[in-house]
């Protein structure tokens, strides 16, 4: 075989790789990007076949397509200024963490969205199993959820079939602060957890409702705990974005 044919065989072979890759790259069916000067709110809605971003920074959309905390995310410092509303529609059955990779695909095809990643060692907590053990057992594989919401100073956090990483992930939302999953536990859970917001909410006394610390919480219910340590961090380094995207 000669080195030419052997050359264009290669070439092949690598165009196929590449056009295999870009057709596996989940995508909107259809979605459309406007520019936002209102000034008004911020807020992300969704429904079984489409969500709508409205008034949202490129960081926080870049927050949202990787599913990581804002203190993950490092670039332009006018990422946090410039606005835009998106509305995208996607495919039947679309999982949930499916719609967040459509979103990164459209970061990287309209706004020309490149990033690296890096690690970074930070303050924060580590999710540990407690000496006491872990507490629950593997739910059987599905689509996971959350769902929670506070009643005065009692907070409930109910979980279908996540990991623990999506847990470290909420827990970090509730305390402002950086939480990485070091439990080293595998497969998908289902639980409720319920915690005070303040100390006081564990007093008793006047309160008809008491509940313990998300601290206690943990270790009571699930047989985890927070400790106080140096982290690694996962950071999204922004290498390169458009201030404005591709036409609709």
């Amino acid at each position: 075989m000669t080195r030419a044919i052997l050359a264009g065989m290669m070439l092949l072979a690598s165009v196929a790789v590449s056009s295999q890759s870009q057709a596996a790259r989940p995508t909107y069916e259809v979605a459309t990007v406007k520019l936002n000067t209102s000034g008004g709110g911020t807020s992300t809605r969704g429904s079984s076949d489409q969500t709508i971003f409205t008034n949202q920074t490129l960081k926080n959309l870049i927050v949202l397509a990787y599913e990581v905390q804002p203190y993950q995310v490092t670039g332009p410092s006018w990422m946090e200024s410039v606005r835009f509303d998106i509305t995208a529609k996607y495919p039947p059955g679309t999982r949930f963490h499916g719609r967040w990779l459509m979103l990164r695909t459209l970061l990287e095809d309209r706004f020309n969205l490149a990033v690296h990643h890096d690690t970074k060692e930070m303050s924060g907590y580590a999710l540990l199993v407690s000496k006491t053990g872990f507490k629950l057992k593997p739910a059987d594989p599905g689509e996971g959820s959350t769902t929670g919401g506070n009643q005065g100073h009692v907070w409930t956090f109910r979980a279908r079939k996540i990991e623990m990483s999506t847990l470290a992930y909420e827990l970090a939302d509730s305390l402002g602060d950086v939480v990485v999953d070091r439990t080293g536990l595998q497969g998908v859970y289902d639980f409720q957890l319920r915690w005070a917001s303040d100390d006081m909410s564990t007093s008793g006394g006047a309160n008809p409702d008491p509940a313990p610390s998300l601290f206690t919480a943990l270790q009571e219910t699930l047989g985890l705990s927070l400790q106080r340590q140096k982290v690694p961090v996962d950071i999204i380094v922004v290498d390169h974005i458009d201030r404005a995207p591709t036409e609709n």
